[in-house]
């Protein structure tokens, strides 16, 4: 049974070697792809972020 599409768009990006294999050895030890790892921490970056404003 396939996965449910998400609501989103592709990206590219070129981001330096040593925060990418960094993310790559994160994601094989914790088990996830390297969209969720990114989508989870924006999502904390940019509430963070929100969160400061407001102070």
């Amino acid at each position: 049974m396939a996965r449910e599409k998400k609501d989103g768009r592709h990206i590219n990006l070129y981001i330096e070697r040593e925060i990418i294999e960094s993310l790559e050895q994160y994601c094989e030890k914790v088990g996830q792809t390297k969209t969720v790892a990114i989508e989870r921490a924006l999502k904390q970056y940019l509430s963070d972020h929100q969160n400061n404003k407001r102070k």
